[in-house]
């Protein structure tokens, strides 16, 4: 369904500190850094796509979170989702609810939720039965 998702960021070697340890956990391996740009991105497996990008907004302005958006990473297992929202809190990231179920979406969605360190709504998820 999905070519790439891009985040904006301000100060792109936060960023890039904050999504490689959490991109590299979940298993999508780096495609490109490009530090003058500045922007890098992510491609899940098998691959080519889709892409995960973080850079600066490409019309010069200043980035600034959205209200209502999110990006959700699909995770292979509910320990995966608990090292993802321990990872992203260790490297500058906010609480937005911690790692559980929520049966009000599915029995078995198991997610949790943060901010990265510019404000952008994250979600890691597991839509499989702890097993």
């Amino acid at each position: 369904m999905f070519s790439h998702v891009f985040v904006g960021v301000r100060d792109f070697e936060r960023a890039l500190a904050f999504y490689t340890p959490l991109m590299a956990l979940l298993g999508n391996a780096p495609r490109f850094c490009d530090r003058a740009r500045p922007w890098a991105g992510w491609q899940s497996e098998p691959g080519p796509r889709p892409l995960f990008l973080i850079g600066a907004p490409h019309d010069g302005a200043d980035h600034a979170p959205g209200n209502g958006q999110m990006t959700a990473f699909l995770a292979a297992s509910h320990a995966q989702v608990d090292e993802a929202y321990r990872l992203a809190l260790a490297h500058g990231g906010s609480p937005e609810g911690m790692p559980g179920l929520r049966p009000e979406y599915h029995a078995d969605y198991y997610g949790a939720y943060f901010r990265d360190p510019e404000g952008n709504k994250l979600c890691v998820v597991c839509h499989a039965p702890k097993g």
